[in-house]
């Protein structure tokens, strides 16, 4: 699961940071340092001069709005995949992306930064223009609207240089210190906060629910009037197994950075109850999700299962056998968490996002891998905790529509689009296969996933889609 998160890497790896990456398999809830102090402090004005730009040219900017918003695209979704051409902004919306890119290349040390930083407010400033051409409202019942977007932007630059790269505070990068994360949700009965160096760490966003603002921040792009949740009564029986002290396993296919705010936003659209199921999941994540500089703040709301995929492993030899323990300590994680039951846990066994078909425009679901299944179903067993397995089809595709080929490392740009998302839960996959035949219980999963997938995707008027 590479998270909503990696997208503005390439404009927030600033050249004056000197942070370096620490991650640490001591269960541990303190916080390392790893900048030094003299980076801190030749950094510390970038994120102070681009909050006070922004909002200078905020103020004056709230004070034009316009009702004219005719000139808004219908559906950015509608221009298709990976089509970044722009529709033209009513002035409300023009303003504020104004004020903030204008903010923004003040502040910027290095020009090369600029232009991943432009396309992405662009584009999510069109995504929440499109939203409010479509009447969408917030969960208050408040429309959506330009400062919205300046302030949702502002905050998701801030706390990518601030915790992404520790630039503007006094100590450094986050660190995740724990392979098995815990959400940070500014709950006063959380111990970890009586850390005076979580304290010291948060510093004012000490009370903030990082959960809260990924969702927060993407919500308003999701088009949930005409989004769908297929299989509910199927979700409702994992819901109760998983209140009974059970164990559930969502093997799911993973097409958009966004997959953790799609499953938090839909399922508040069934119950209170599946809703807050949402934000019991425990999402299986490559390093990424932890190492790229906008990916840490949303990944600091989150419960993630932190897991080198073997790629990872691979590509250095001299850190190979650190980056194995590492993982071989989240399986140990995981499985106590396993037999404490109760757990819900999101793995998408394909290890990556799905990828569209240049030549045909076609998203086929990723292929299932059979050792990755084959390891949930093994924990699920030595944890002695009845575990149970259900198939979770995502249509989030448009949603941030990924390069049409797999990139190395950080930095690749992103598009944000105003679309329907949608999410499918299969019946429970059942025990077939045994331990001679167990490529038939993946075979099985990868199924129902895809039918659940050609569902959605008719549902939701993109059989174009279907592969």
């Amino acid at each position: 699961m590479k998270f909503s998160t990696s997208i503005l890497t390439a404009a927030l790896v600033l050249s004056t940071s000197t942070s370096t990456y620490a991650f640490s398999t001591q269960r541990s809830t303190t916080l390392s340092r790893t900048s030094s102090s003299s980076s801190r402090s030749s950094t510390r004005p970038v994120v102070a001069r681009l909050a006070s730009t922004i909002e200078d040219k905020a103020e004056t900017s709230a004070a034009a709005t316009s009702s004219d918003d005719d000139t808004i695209a219908e559906n950015a979704s509608a221009n298709g995949l990976n089509d970044t051409a722009t529709p033209a902004l009513s002035p409300e919306f023009q303003g504020a992306l104004d004020a903030v890119l204008a903010g923004l290349i003040k502040t910027l040390p290095n020009p090369a930064l600029e232009k991943p930083l432009v396309h992405f407010c662009t584009e999510y400033f069109n995504s929440l223009a499109a939203a409010r051409k479509a009447g969408v409202t917030n969960p208050d019942g408040s429309e959506v609207t330009a400062e919205q977007a300046m302030q949702q932007m502002l905050r998701t630059l801030s706390f990518g240089m601030k915790y992404g790269l520790g630039v503007g505070g006094d100590k450094g990068k986050f660190i995740f210190e724990n392979v098995r994360w815990q959400a940070l949700r500014g709950d006063e009965d959380d111990e970890r906060y009586a850390s005076e160096e979580m304290k010291s760490m948060l510093g004012d966003d000490v009370t903030t629910d990082f959960y809260k603002v990924g969702c927060d921040f993407f919500r308003p792009s999701m088009d949930l009037e005409k989004s769908v949740v297929l299989g509910q009564d199927n979700l409702n029986q994992a819901l109760k197994q998983i209140e009974a002290g059970e164990n559930v396993v969502f093997l799911a296919n993973h097409q958009s950075e966004a997959d953790p705010q799609v499953v938090s936003c839909l399922f508040e659209t069934v119950s209170k109850e599946i809703g807050d199921l949402a934000a019991h999941v425990s999402y299986v994540a490559g390093h990424k999700v932890t190492t790229d500089p906008l990916a840490v703040p949303f990944s600091m709301g989150r419960n993630l299962l932190c897991i080198h995929s073997k790629k990872h492993i691979d590509a250095d030899p001299e850190t190979k056998p650190a980056k194995s323990r590492q993982n071989m300590s989240a399986m140990s994680s995981m499985l106590g968490g396993m037999k404490e039951g109760g757990m819900a846990i999101w793995v998408a066994p394909s290890g990556g996002r799905d990828r569209r078909d240049v030549e045909t425009g076609k998203i086929p679901i990723a292929p299932f891998d059979q050792k990755t299944v084959d390891m949930f179903r093994l924990m699920g067993n030595k944890s002695k905790t009845p575990t149970h397995f259900y198939t979770m089809s995502m249509v989030s595709y448009d949603l941030c529509p990924p390069p049409d080929f797999v990139e190395a490392g950080v930095g690749e740009q992103r598009n944000v689009r105003f679309t329907p998302i949608g999410i499918a839960i299969s019946e429970e996959v059942p025990n077939v296969g045994g331990a001679e035949k167990r490529h038939l219980f993946t075979e099985r999963a990868e199924e129902d996933c895809i039918e659940g997938y050609v569902n959605l995707l008719k549902a939701l008027d993109m059989e174009r889609y279907i592969p």
